[in-house]
């Protein structure tokens, strides 16, 4: 338990409602302290995280050797901008670029951010290297995409609710099925093509998972055809897949390994999340040499990419994940998840099937996109101690910190089939 903060869980939702933008729908749930796997309330509850900020706290709630080198960092120094050198983006930047296998790594703060560096990279590498004429470079995306909500983004986006009363959009897009290698092939052989833009699992669509080798046989047509692959790995990357990388396959090595063979290496690699383990906004582009060059001063920058606190916490949060194998623990506690999750679907005609990699999985529920089902089973989740959030209205996203044990995730599996097993009853 903790003590109770001064105002209520309703009187703070109210607070949120009448001063902030409506711009979210949080589950009802006011949250005051976090700790590994763990999230407490205002009024004290206990509740397993099993959202872990949208993959973002892949490390668990406040890990000290997280908050540590945050907290040392911001004693000293927090931001210069990029008009000095300071003593810790160097050292960030050689750790991040040899931890993943790239030359190099353009610092930002948000996903968001970065997936927009990487469309800017892309469209600058087509005009300078592949001789694309000006303005006109295409970049190929999946339907059913999410990349952030940013004007450029919602351009491309299936969302009708991220993207309608937001126009004039963008241009330069081509939207193709995702999952579909002769769809990819058939508009890749475009002369103004300059780069693939993909999710190598879509989480935000109800983690949809491709079949096997689908980024490795799309790299192979991007290089028939010299286009850049662009592997935003925000949500994916990280551990929470039970790999490194999603890109990587099923490999669960903690560094870059190019003699694996499912590893497939993206032209440019987008990383966020839990590239700070949930503690600082933290973002990166990673790319060698051959593209990366292509932005020179002026470009391209931001004033706090790049800043001393956000270069600490980002070379914690990765040695966190390598140092207590968070990758093959993910693989793990996946499978077992899933297994649990079937052995539940047998019994029960509530929930369709379980999908996913890692710890980061979904269950689809037998009923209608545009019902409440999914959201009142996580109201009932909530009320068991367990948060997690529905996604496309029939579909419920399960992605809990990494750092959580096999003890803990079966506790996790019982909350979720009593829950399952008893709604509507």
């Amino acid at each position: 338990m903790i003590e109770n903060k001064t105002l209520s869980s309703e009187e703070l939702i109210s607070l949120e409602d009448k001063h902030g933008a409506h711009n979210y729908h949080p589950l009802p749930v006011v949250l005051a302290k976090g700790d590994g796997v763990y999230v407490w309330d205002v009024e004290g509850k206990q509740y397993y995280d099993f959202l872990s900020a949208y993959s973002a706290v892949n490390q668990g709630h406040c890990h000290p050797a997280i908050i540590g080198a945050m907290t040392r960092q911001a004693e000293t120094l927090t931001l210069t901008s990029r008009a000095f050198y300071n003593d810790a983006l160097g050292p960030y930047e050689k750790f991040i670029t040899e931890y993943f296998g790239f030359d190099k790594v353009l610092p930002m703060n948000t996903g968001a951010e970065a997936v927009e560096t990487a469309i800017k990279i892309c469209r600058k590498w087509a005009y300078e290297k592949k001789g694309i004429p000006e303005n006109q470079a295409q970049i190929i995306v999946a339907d059913n995409n999410f990349h952030g909500r940013t004007t450029t983004i919602v351009s491309f986006s299936s969302d009708n609710t991220a993207s309608t009363n937001f126009g004039p959009y963008t241009p330069g897009f081509i939207n193709i099925e995702y999952d579909n290698l002769d769809q990819l092939e058939e508009v890749i052989k475009g002369s103004n093509v300059a780069g693939f833009l993909i999710e190598p699992i879509q989480g935000e669509a109800g983690v949809m998972v491709p079949h096997e080798n689908y980024i490795k046989r799309a790299k192979e047509l991007c290089e028939k055809y010299n286009v850049l692959l662009l592997a935003d790995e925000i949500q994916t990357g990280i551990g929470r897949t039970g790999a490194l990388l999603r890109v990587c396959g099923d490999c669960t090595c903690e560094g870059h390994c190019e003699k694996q063979e499912t590893y497939t290496a993206p032209d440019v690699l987008i990383l966020g999340k839990a590239l700070s383990g949930g503690a600082y906004p933290v973002s990166a582009v990673l790319a060698n040499d051959e593209v990366m060059n292509v932005i020179q001063p002026g470009t391209h920058g931001s004033t706090f990419g790049g800043n001393p606190v956000a270069g600490a916490v980002g070379i914690a949060a990765l040695n966190v994940i390598r140092n207590e194998k968070l990758t093959q623990n993910a693989r793990r506690l996946g499978e077992i998840f899933r297994d649990r999750m079937n052995k539940m679907i047998e019994k029960t005609d509530l929930v369709k099937l379980v999908r996913g990699k890692g710890l980061l999985n979904a269950i689809v529920i037998n009923d209608s996109e545009d019902s409440s089902t999914a959201w009142d089973i996580c109201i009932k989740l909530r009320d068991n101690g367990l948060l997690a959030k529905p996604t496309h209205g029939n579909i419920i996203r399960f992605a809990p910190p990494l750092v959580m044990t096999e003890e803990q995730l079966h506790d996790c599996c019982d909350i979720i089939e009593k829950t399952i097993m008893k709604f509507g009853k």
